[in-house]
């Protein structure tokens, strides 16, 4: 393993694997986000989700 770090630099690999796991971690949570069911910012009350509520016909 330690031949492995005479071929890369340290500091340059560790940089740039915390860069892809930022931008990772980014795009999941976009990803996330323009869901309806797990959007934590509007919740389940957003445009789309009382639309869909609406069009359903209650049950009872």
């Amino acid at each position: 393993m330690w031949r492995v770090w005479l071929i890369f630099d340290p500091r340059r690999a560790l940089v740039a694997m915390a860069a892809f796991l930022f931008v990772l971690a980014m795009v999941i949570h976009f990803i996330l986000l323009s869901t309806d069911t797990f959007n934590w910012l509007d919740g389940p009350n957003s445009a789309q989700g009382i639309a869909t509520a609406v069009a359903a016909p209650a049950s009872t």
